[in-house]
């Protein structure tokens, strides 16, 4: 007859120790099974103990997760998360380096378990981490040269267990300071810093702006892409995630206003992280991101192709403004776009009012619209009120016109005197276009899935 469900045989260990084969009986408290086991090895006071998962992950087991323990499972008698969280609170203030660095070790592995995490946040560890952070580490700043490697170490897990203990969401990321922010950011502005300090840096800017609207602001103020840029030229595949983890969260969060953008000169290098537009359109940023991460001989990882989708479509949503805006075909600025797709195409200058009479004028105009293949013969303008691709189809053909201006009075030249069956017109063909690219890109999608970070 098989045991009950309730009943479960593992192995607990204890170190120093042979491990015990026990059953577990599910439906009596936790305490009570714990005060069983510490009986069994003669343990006086049993509220000290716990029991965790024997494996890498080494977390605790719970009331609210003991469910999730296997007939043949592993787990060790250890102390209890309260216990560890008040001797780690201790000993990561110890004036000994060495007792410290392995006090912080500990700290950054036991932090990834949310009942650890829940006793030492209770004893306001976070704040200490903070101030540790902000100033606590510079009573070693004179021992840096000679104890570098140590140094390094120490702001790396105490940076660690920061980012783990903030992951599990028990308090707010607008409770930090701004000496705190320019502190993280200034690791990562830094030329040579610890690849570990930098990476969790840079994770913590991340998690900084997607979780506050106010340290976006800050964050955003305190580093530019040209800080940015040498870490997408390294060779650190973790690093470059990073980095375009944070840029990406920079643009999620800016304002509407800023996500707008021109096509004035600007240089990113010394362009504040608050214009997200002006640097995410800038082949400078796509090019190094080209060179550096796409065309390196390391494979792409998930996170990093993640990322790189992420990229990819916040800068074609730059354009969703342009694809959802109709021309006013009143609008004398726009009307005059038409007139210089006329004038490249035809080499021809616009007429004077004085060069013929109107109907001539306007017979001329219809003919050469005709040539250019918009639909409205007579007033192009109108070809544009549909959205999508509204103005930016308009856009795209003035760029092509501008930018590549032999291939484009060819394929309007060919077009015009080609037979009606096998005409693709210029300008037909690059509104379909547009919005068929923009389809496929999914220009615009960004709203239907805002967080996917």
């Amino acid at each position: 007859m098989p045991p009950p469900a309730d009943i479960l045989k593992v192995a607990i260990e204890w170190p120093g120790a042979f491990p015990k084969l026990m059953e577990i009986d599910q439906k009596k408290p936790l305490s009570a099974i714990i005060k069983e086991v510490c009986d069994g090895w003669q343990l006086p006071n049993h509220e000290a103990y716990a029991l965790q998962n024997a494996d890498s992950t080494n977390f605790y087991i719970t009331e609210k997760n003991r469910n999730n323990i296997k007939n043949g499972s592993i787990l060790r008698l250890t102390t209890s998360p309260a216990q560890m969280a008040m001797q780690l609170y201790e000993r990561v203030q110890s004036t000994s380096l060495d007792m410290k660095l392995d006090a912080l070790k500990e700290l950054a592995n036991s932090s990834r378990d949310i009942t650890f995490a829940q006793e030492f946040i209770n004893l306001d560890g976070i704040t200490l981490l903070v101030q540790m952070v902000e100033s606590g580490t510079e009573r070693y700043q004179k021992l840096q040269k000679m104890m570098k490697p140590c140094f390094g170490e120490m702001l790396s897990f105490t940076l660690t267990a920061f980012v783990e203990l903030m992951d599990h969401g028990i308090i707010s990321w607008d409770t930090f300071s701004v000496a705190f922010i320019k502190k993280i950011a200034s690791f990562v502005c830094k030329s040579s810093m610890d690849s570990a300090v930098l990476q969790r840096s840079l994770a913590i800017l991340e998690s900084m702006v997607l979780n506050s609207q106010d340290l976006y602001q800050k964050v955003a103020q305190e580093i530019t892409i040209g800080q940015l840029l040498p870490h997408l030229q390294g060779t650190d595949q973790d690093i470059q995630t990073y980095t375009i983890a944070v840029i990406n969260a920079l643009f999620l969060k800016a304002p509407e206003e800023k996500r707008q953008f021109d096509e004035s000169n600007v240089n990113i290098l010394d362009c504040p992280l608050t214009e997200m537009a002006h640097i995410l359109a800038q082949k400078q940023l796509r090019s190094i991101i080209l060179q550096n991460v796409i065309r390196s001989t390391k494979p792409i990882n998930d996170e990093m192709a993640h990322q790189l989708y992420m990229l990819q479509v916040l800068t074609f949503n730059l354009y969703e403004d342009r694809l959802m805006t109709k021309m006013d075909p009143q609008d004398q600025a726009q009307r005059d776009i038409i007139f210089e797709l006329r004038r490249i195409a035809f080499d021809v200058e616009c007429d004077s009012n004085n060069s013929g009479s109107i109907e001539k004028r306007k017979s001329m105009y219809t003919r050469d619209y005709k040539k250019l293949g918009f639909i409205n013969h007579v007033n192009p303008a109108v070809d544009f009120t549909q959205i999508p691709p509204g103005m930016l189809a308009l856009d795209n053909m003035l760029y092509f016109a501008r930018h590549h201006q032999d291939s484009y009075i060819r394929i309007v030249l060919e077009n015009s005197s080609r037979e009606d069956k096998h005409e693709c017109p210029f300008g037909r063909s690059s509104i379909e276009l547009t919005k068929m690219l923009c389809e496929i890109l999914k220009v615009g999608e960004l709203r239907k899935c805002a967080l996917f970070l």
